[in-house]
């Protein structure tokens, strides 16, 4: 049972025993929030990342000296082709991309257990999407994801119906819901590529041990490097769709950061916007706002149990008292 709950509730166990809480302390329950939250965020990008680097083996994102596509592996990707058969450039990269569709949006079981009902992973598939592109993009005849869009997702593939989730019809819709990126240009769009990709990289050579923090202390130096120049472009303003990626990265960055605390030092990054999801906003709120009313609810109890008890005990005495003294007028 190596679900990701089953694998919190023994690192939150660890941490108890280490930190030398009581399991009786009221803190108990406040921290096994808080832990298991930030456990569940870094297992969900864990798992992201695993998709990714199955697709970094089996289609390298480099051309080979003769300037073509290196497509390593398609036994696992050709069911996404035609007739099992991808003969372009433009079918292959348009396999991945179903692939990895698949792996985090099929239907409402990958939907919860690998997703998570995070859809910003639709923002790192199109960062792959554009770089990938990018890489034979010569005189620059795809400007934008508009162009793969109309011949590539704007199909059947794209429009089955993901099984038991009501919110997003399709992988078509989960795409329109990131459609302010549609219109960027893929090279500005592959900018972000290597920042991502280390970011993936990361995660992939974490273990849950945090014996590869130390490992991944020397990537995250670089990926603060590349994220302050992408973040230092005065052109990225407000909730634009570059800001978005910024902070989806900053997120998934820091959550790996807080894992590795106190075993290895991260440096910390600058963001210049606060551009949090509303998925991942209205998630933290939910949980701070069940704790603080949780607590709220615990104190009042036990305020009213100290106060029932003192009452209680103090007309028990009283009783007692008035027992004796008639015990008394009787002899």
């Amino acid at each position: 049972m190596n679900n990701p709950e089953h694998l919190a509730n023994i690192y939150i166990n660890l941490y108890i025993k280490r930190a030398n809480i009581s399991y009786l302390s009221p803190l108990k329950w406040q921290y096994n929030n808080l832990i298991k939250h930030s456990f569940l965020l870094y297992f969900k990008f864990h798992q992201k990342c695993k998709r990714f680097k199955n697709v970094w083996e089996w289609f390298l994102d480099e051309l080979d000296n003769e300037q073509n596509y290196q497509f390593i592996n398609d036994e696992y990707l050709k069911k996404y082709c035609d007739n099992q058969k991808c003969n372009t450039y433009i079918v292959k990269i348009n396999s991945v991309s179903l692939y990895l569709f698949n792996e985090f949006f099929k239907n409402y079981s990958v939907f919860e257990s690998v997703a998570k009902n995070n859809i910003n992973i639709v923002e790192y598939i199109m960062i792959w999407l554009s770089y990938m592109l990018n890489l034979k993009n010569k005189g620059n005849s795809i400007e934008s994801l508009y162009y793969f869009y109309n011949d590539f997702i704007d199909n059947n593939k794209y429009k089955n119906s993901i099984y038991g989730v009501d919110a997003y019809n399709s992988y078509d819709d989960l795409i329109n819901k990131k459609n302010e990126l549609m219109n960027m240009k893929i090279n500005d769009i592959s900018k972000f590529y290597d920042a991502f990709k280390l970011l993936c990289e990361m995660y992939t050579e974490f273990d849950e041990n945090t014996s590869n923090c130390k490992t991944c202390s020397e990537k995250a130096k670089e990926f603060v490097k590349k994220y302050e120049q992408l973040n230092g472009n005065s052109s990225i303003t407000g909730n634009s769709p570059c800001s978005q990626i910024l902070s989806t990265l900053s997120n998934d960055y820091n959550n790996l950061k807080n894992e590795c605390n106190g075993i290895s030092s991260f440096p910390t990054i600058t963001t210049k916007f606060s551009v949090q999801s509303s998925e991942v906003t209205s998630s933290n709120s939910s949980i701070e706002n069940k704790l603080i009313i949780f607590l709220s609810i615990c104190g009042a109890i036990a305020i009213f149990l100290g106060i029932s008890y003192k009452y209680s005990l103090f007309g028990f005495r009283k009783r007692s008292k008035k027992q004796q003294i008639r015990e008394k007028l009787k002899k």
